[in-house]
């Protein structure tokens, strides 16, 4: 087991941000969307990059996302097939990994900007293959899959690694974790983003 926040070159971290965010109903893209001084995919990249877990990918699709300076570390996927559903943006992120010879990924979402950093270490140092994190008992992101298991993902459709959790129970990690694993689905969901950023980080 690794020690949390610490580099670990066989794991690797994924931001899925490639999704159209139709319900969203804001004037911008809900990822591009001011909310406590930054975007809402900004939060969460921010957040998966201070984890210090090993190396950064983030999948796009949909709209252009802005390169975060500082970071050569963070690589950019383009998923060209991301109106067919998340299955394919994750599909993208498992062949980064396989390419890099990663033992195991943590993948979470670009429009969840709760999600604190001690979350993304926490389940990255988990031992188990399969691990989840959770908020007061409910199950979010980030997730943790082991290489052994990027076979059995889905190839398409709207579902990433739920269906392989629910299949293989006995080996999955329920990692308790501050924050939130809120979503930002409709532009409603912004003052309540908001208020639990300047809640749980001083913001």
């Amino acid at each position: 087991m690794t020690t949390p926040n610490s580099k670990n070159p066989s794991v690797g971290v994924v931001l899925l941000a490639a999704g159209g965010g139709s319900r969203f109903g804001g004037s911008h893209h809900k990822l591009l969307t001011s909310v406590a001084g930054k975007t809402v995919f900004e939060w969460a990249l921010q957040s998966a990059l201070a984890a210090n877990i090993g190396p950064v990918a983030v999948v796009w699709g949909s709209v252009e996302l802005p390169r975060y300076e500082g970071s050569e570390a963070v690589t950019y996927l383009r998923n060209e097939a991301w109106a067919t559903g998340m299955a394919s943006s994750v599909q993208c992120a498992l062949q980064w990994a396989s390419e890099r010879g990663l033992q195991s990924v943590v993948i979470g979402l670009g429009d969840q900007p709760c999600i604190p950093p001690s979350a993304w270490a926490a389940v990255a140092n988990s031992s188990s293959p399969l691990a989840v994190a959770t908020y007061q008992g409910v199950r979010a992101n980030p997730v943790k899959l082991h290489a052994e298991f990027f076979a059995l993902i889905p190839q398409s459709g709207d579902e990433g690694a739920r269906s392989l959790l629910r299949s293989h129970p006995e080996l999955v990690a329920e990692v308790p974790c501050i924050g939130s694993g809120i979503d930002v689905d409709h532009v409603e969901d912004i003052e309540r983003v908001a208020k639990i950023i300047h809640e749980s980080r001083g913001k």
